[in-house]
């Protein structure tokens, strides 16, 4: 009766944690949108930024960058999640399975819509490295990357106790990307609030997720050791 009364303690904080996270990174998510909306500080940031970045390209950083940016486009992001999907089929860890494709997939959906909302428009610039269409706020490449990596990072990490490795991961996945969103404002194709709104929105996303599914497995474990005690 202790374990269970521990195991069920623990399920609410992780639930509470969780579910903070994905409300102090949604507060975020909308605060930066009212500064995008009203034209506020921040946007003015954002055309500096945006004009420094332009006038200091690099060819040879350009051509890096192009390749980076890739990496949270849907042509790369949809394979590998349904690869690494299809990994968990294989190895029966349905819950990692529902928390990867629920994160990315309803990523996406949820980026478009909140483009349609705020309907911002792309930066404005002279000679574009990229041929853009649609909204800028939030970034779609960014916000791609942080749930696929993160989630990705996340299953690593559960899988090694190894501190250290740990650490390797976290940082990796960090700059992995941090590079993508420096590339999509580097390339011309986003401003730098298009960029942290959608580190936020990718995190409240992936919290959110990532709670729901885990406290789902935690409690299904719970009720078989009920049954199993019952029987």
């Amino acid at each position: 009766m202790k374990n269970q009364a521990q195991t069920k303690q623990f399920i609410s904080w992780h639930l509470v944690a969780g579910l903070l996270a994905f409300t102090v990174m949604t507060l975020v998510v909308g605060a930066i949108g009212e500064n995008v909306t009203n034209g506020e500080p921040l946007t003015l940031t954002d055309v500096t930024l945006s004009t420094w970045l332009q006038t200091h390209r690099s060819p040879s950083l350009v051509i890096l960058l192009r390749v980076a940016t890739e990496l949270g486009s849907s042509w790369t992001a949809i394979p590998v999640a349904l690869a690494f999907g299809l990994f968990l089929l294989w190895r029966r860890r349905p819950y990692w399975l529902a928390a990867i494709w629920l994160s990315v997939f309803g990523g996406m959906i949820l980026n478009k819509f909140l483009k349609y909302v705020f309907h911002r428009p792309r930066p404005f610039i002279n000679e574009p490295i990229l041929a853009l269409t649609g909204y800028s706020f939030p970034s779609g490449h960014t916000m791609t990357a942080t749930v696929l990596v993160t989630v990705l990072a996340a299953y690593f990490m559960a899988h090694t106790e190894r501190v250290a490795t740990r650490v390797l991961v976290a940082l990796s996945a960090s700059l992995l990307i941090a590079l993508v969103g420096f590339s999509r404002m580097y390339l011309g194709a986003h401003y730098l609030s298009d960029v942290l709104g959608a580190l936020a929105e990718g995190l409240a996303w992936l919290s959110l997720c990532l709670t729901l599914v885990y406290s789902a497995w935690r409690s299904r474990g719970d009720n078989r050791k009920d049954k199993r005690k019952a029987d």
